[in-house]
């Protein structure tokens, strides 16, 4: 019996932790605006779970960075740990770079490529999309 694969993270002073459990539903590389902003990264990598699999420990702060969306954080050392949205309900992406372990979850795809910086090119072969990948 294979067990069931769990993922851990936090912010860089500890007190914002998260575990997910299961895999998730797909990971990411984002080339928006918002995310390069809010992350002051020319890209951010991101694993998309269901709300249920993730268990957060500490007290996030949130951020509404649109009228849709949200963006979790550290309130103490800033930290951006997870994003969620209306038009992706149940689902919450959490940055790859606060996993204790990113090399565990490599992204599979680009999105939001039309957006990206032209110094900031990946020669990684992954497929592109110019904005949000096909749903389905």
């Amino acid at each position: 019996m294979s067990e069931t694969p769990a993922f851990e993270g936090g912010c860089q002073c500890g007190a914002v932790r998260w575990r997910a459990s299961g895999a998730p539903i797909m990971t990411a590389m984002c080339h928006c605006s918002m995310c390069r902003r809010a992350h002051a990264a020319p890209a951010v990598a991101w694993a998309m779970f269901s709300e249920a699999q993730v268990r957060m420990g500490g007290q996030a702060k949130t951020y509404a960075s649109s009228s849709e969306a949200r963006r979790g954080f550290c309130p103490h050392c800033g930290t951006q740990i997870f994003f969620t949205a209306d038009y992706i309900p149940g689902l919450i992406d959490l940055a790859i770079g606060s996993m204790d372990q990113p090399e565990l979850l490599p992204p599979q795809f680009h999105y939001w490529h039309s957006k990206h910086l032209a110094w900031a090119e990946f020669a990684d072969g992954l497929p592109r999309h110019p904005e949000f990948p096909p749903q389905g």
